[in-house]
């Protein structure tokens, strides 16, 4: 199933995707975070009564538009980006030929930068110059736990959505640890909604960034040096992961670094991005 959180004349609701009909059908919970955390109680009730209200007729937010903690995020975690990355003079500290590590790199984006689709992300005039892109394939955690090992990962997972994790290279590199280069407001488009694990082939998704239409990034989550059950055992290693909590595993190669000269966003641009099964997230810069 997909599930989206929308607004409807002023009224933030939560429903049912259906894609190819070009409906949502509204649902009765609080909030996507609440559906998460019950969705086992909740599945049988849920069903898409009467014809639903036109998809374009609504606007569609952020899946979970109030994440409870930080995103948790996970750098150069497809090869060939970590290559592009290292290569490209933006990563303190790269040596060459050790442009893989021996431990997935995890940082967090706060919850007051989260936007949804169609919102527009600011640029940031006067804080940085170079706004770069990276689509990201984004766990949403069902079942919390603590050391969950790899073999139960899967069980721990709700579903499925999309990220941009849009960065400020300039801060990323001069501040080291990426925190504020990846923390602006209104860095974190995520949408259009969230697809239930059941759908999707997690391992063999197609990921894909245009940038004005110009395509930028187009490759398969089966080039991910940390696999999704490593990364859910890595990250939670001591720490509770809840319901609703996000992990976004990783852009691949094709970002604006990865470019001579490098293409950063302005304003005027706009980013789409699609992976498998998961749908559209587009939004403009400005």
């Amino acid at each position: 199933m997909k599930f989206a959180t929308f607004d409807n004349n002023g009224r933030e609701a939560v429903g049912i995707v259906e894609e190819e009909a070009n409906r949502i059908h509204p649902i009765d919970v609080p909030d996507m975070i609440s559906l998460i955390a019950n969705y086992e109680a909740l599945k049988p009730k849920l069903k898409m009564n009467g014809s639903g209200v036109a998809l374009d007729s609504v606007t569609l937010l952020a899946p979970i538009p109030r994440p409870a903690h930080n995103v948790i995020c996970v750098g150069k975690n497809y090869h060939a980006h970590a290559k592009e990355f290292a290569q490209s003079g933006y990563e303190a500290g790269a040596v060459k030929g050790a442009e893989i590590d021996e431990y997935p790199a995890v940082f967090t984006k706060p919850p007051h930068c989260v936007v949804g689709p169609e919102a527009t992300v600011s640029v940031h005039a006067g804080v940085t110059s170079e706004v770069d892109y990276e689509v990201e394939l984004t766990i949403v955690v069902g079942k919390g736990g603590r050391n969950i090992k790899r073999a139960d990962a899967w069980k721990h997972i709700f579903g499925y959505t999309i990220i941009n994790d849009v960065t400020a290279r300039d801060r990323q590199k001069n501040h080291k640890q990426w925190y504020l280069g990846k923390s602006l407001d209104t860095f974190c488009p995520m949408g259009p909604w969230i697809t239930t694990a059941d759908e999707v082939d997690a391992e063999n998704l197609q990921v894909k960034t245009w940038v004005n239409g110009e395509l930028r990034q187009d490759a398969n989550t089966n080039d991910l040096i940390f696999d999704i059950p490593g990364l859910i055992e890595t990250i939670s290693a001591g720490t509770t992961l809840e319901p609703g909590d996000l992990i976004a595993t990783g852009t691949p190669q094709g970002v604006g670094i990865g470019f001579k000269p490098p293409k950063f966003l302005k304003a005027g641009d706009r980013v789409t991005m699609t992976i498998t099964g998961l749908g559209t997230l587009s939004n403009p810069f400005g």
